[in-house]
């Protein structure tokens, strides 16, 4: 597809057809296709139509009699949870599958850790068909041992290189998320398509960011094998094209599409939203960057660059444009030196690495409430400026935290402004830009693919800035229930497994909530005082012209008895890669939860049926003029 024919796709309720082109005087080719709210996506009706086939033979197999047109669609849904949910999820779709139930699912959503597992399980075709195995590949590698420091370094300096907008999402994928299912993956998502015609059609889950913090417009943000976009807004664009550059609705400069490593960082950034653990991050570049292995590297490529401007010497016999080019510092974002000099001087590999390392302690100094003012002294000693890279240091020992913070985002911009004018081995580039990145605490930055659009139907918040940041949909729901409640889906029956760390109805209760404001038919959620201390494993909550949501939280006193507190406190969310025996008992625990309501899975299943074959009935006799009339 070329640029020119790349075009978004929004959702609308237009009558009696499936698109409207609406089309620019001044740019013709610049045209934006609207698709009705009742009809989805062509790729996805045609995989939801094979699906539903193998839905209807597995009700037959299960007795759960019906026509075709009465089989329900049965979304599972995977809650955020970092590994504990990438885990629980695997253990529970283990045991669908033994309880022949797993190919009643026709949708299979999640977000955060839950998109780890399923990052896993679709990289192989058809995997439903062979989950046994499949999970024990997945198992045997997420106990192996972690990926190489050099592959880190390579894949960092991809991400690095490949793209016009870097981020701490990046960096979170090389340094964190590698760290927990111990592999690079490098194909795309794009690349799935045709080869999952026997699995749940897959849809991963963000948020946008701004919207998130200004309340304003859609934050629900999905992305699939076929498209990625906006899920209440419905707006939408080819997936190998998300993160391209945008203007009114035609593609104007492409983008490689992310692989699936970023895809799970980006799904998968808990830390995203949270500056008070800002010190996390520090602490994971620090240790990154001050490996003798990482150090090594910047030193080589010095060495290297060096040998270059000695042979171009040689051969050039000393032209100084040609020796310019290759020793001259690239100037800074602005265009201008920092320092005062001419010409600056560029520090040795040595010296811009303590530079960088002072930058990141004095950083961790301020989190930590101590005195920065040495790490200050030994930055610009180091990188032997004549002024200081900002005036004053003074309202760092001011008891104004907001000052505080303000003023050392300010001198870590400074810095590493006149240290890239200075400096052109990638290692160092990359350690400025991160650095630049923690300052602003940039995350999952994309190309707004709605950039200048002119729209009603869509909220315009997300039409005026030309970038926009996307996060793990968790840090506002924390499990993917607007993935599977557009219109367009038309499910009946919702499977909830909450992995969360705290409350097990937090989630589903919020989702109530937002529904009920949204007036997106939702069911009502009742709990007990006792429920939540004393969490049962299946709970179903109804409501009329609803979908039917079956709730299941991972822990709870029929699988921990009285030691619920126990298992939350041993697989909390942030902490180390589990060990091989955490595995095998979280899958056992996650399990049980399904295997020991196989039956109430199947009586839900059931009834979901019937009520679909009862409207249709309903309606039939509503449209039907003639009626029977039995004495």
């Amino acid at each position: 597809m070329s640029d020119k024919d790349c075009r978004l796709v929004f959702g609308c309720g237009i009558e009696d057809s499936q698109f409207t082109e609406i089309m620019s005087a001044s740019k013709p080719n610049e045209s934006v296709k609207r698709r009705n709210k009742n009809l989805l996506n062509n790729s996805e009706q045609e995989f939801v139509a094979g699906r539903r086939n193998t839905v209807l033979q597995t009700l037959n197999k299960l007795k759960i009699q019906c026509s075709r047109k009465e089989v329900p669609n049965i979304a599972l849904l995977g809650s955020g949870g970092g590994q504990r949910a990438m885990v629980g999820l695997l253990g529970s779709l283990v045991q669908l599958d033994k309880a022949g139930l797993l190919d009643c699912i026709l949708y299979l959503s999640g977000v955060s850790g839950s998109t780890w597992c399923m990052a896993s399980l679709y990289k192989e075709p058809d995997w439903s068909t062979k989950l046994e195995t499949v999970k024990n590949k997945i198992i045997e590698r997420i106990r192996g041992p972690e990926v190489s420091l050099t592959d880190k370094l390579a894949k960092l300096k991809k991400y690095y290189y490949g793209k016009d907008l870097f981020s701490l999402t990046d960096v979170w994928a090389v340094l964190v998320v590698t760290s927990y299912v111990k592999e690079i993956d490098e194909h795309t998502l794009t690349e799935q398509r045709k080869q999952h015609n026997k699995d749940p059609f897959p849809i991963y889950a963000v948020i946008d960011k701004q919207s998130k913090q200004s309340n304003d417009g859609d934050p629900w943000f999905e992305i699939n094998p076929y498209e990625a976009g906006y899920s209440l807004s419905g707006v939408f664009v080819d997936t190998g094209d998300f993160g391209s550059q945008f203007q009114k609705g035609s593609k104007i400069k492409h983008q490689d599409e992310f692989d699936m490593l970023y895809l799970q960082a980006l799904c998968g950034s808990a830390l995203a939203d949270d500056m008070d653990i800002m010190e996390i991050m520090w602490q994971k570049i620090k240790a990154f960057f001050q490996n003798e292995t990482t150090l090594e590297a910047m030193r080589k490529e010095e060495r290297e660059r060096t040998d270059e401007v000695m042979r171009k010497e040689k051969e050039t016999e000393g032209n100084e444009a040609v020796l310019d080019s290759l020793s001259k510092p690239r100037p800074s974002d602005s265009g201008k030196y920092r320092f005062p000099s001419d010409k600056p001087i560029s520090p040795s590999v040595d010296e811009c690495h303590r530079a960088l390392m002072d930058l990141v302690n004095m950083n961790l100094s301020v989190l930590n409430g101590k005195d920065p003012s040495g790490f200050e002294k030994s930055i610009r000693t180091n990188l032997n400026g004549k002024r200081q890279p900002i005036s004053t240091m003074e309202t760092l020992k001011k008891a104004d935290k907001r000052a505080e913070k303000q003023d050392i985002k300010h001198f870590t911009m400074e810095v590493c402004e006149d240290l890239s004018s200075r400096t052109s081995n990638w290692l160092i580039d990359v350690w400025i830009s991160i650095c630049k990145c923690m300052a602003q605490w940039i995350w999952g930055r994309k190309y707004n693919l709605l950039h200048n659009m002119t729209d009603e139907a869509v909220n315009s918040t997300l039409l005026q800035s030309e970038t926009r940041d996307y996060i793990d949909g968790g840090l506002l729901l924390n499990s993917p229930y607007f993935s599977v409640l557009r219109e367009d889906r038309d499910i009946d029956l919702i499977i909830s497994l909450d992995f969360s760390q705290g409350d097990p109805f937090m989630t589903v209760n919020d989702a109530a909530e937002t529904c009920k404001k949204l007036k997106i038919p939702f069911p009502e959620v009742n709990v007990t005082s006792e429920d939540k201390t004393k969490p049962k494993d299946f709970y179903v909550f109804k409501g009329q012209n609803t979908p039917t949501v079956i709730h299941i939280p991972l822990f709870n006193a029929v699988n921990c008895g009285d030691k619920v507190e126990d298992w939350r406190k041993k697989y909390r969310t942030f902490q180390g890669a589990y060990s091989a025996e955490m595995i095998a008992d979280l899958m056992d625990v996650a399990g049980k939860n399904i295997s020991n309501n196989r039956e109430k899975l199947k009586e839900q299943i059931r009834a979901v049926t019937e009520e679909k074959r009862f409207g249709r009935f309903k309606t039939f006799l509503n449209k039907d003029p003639f009626r029977l009339n039995i004495n």
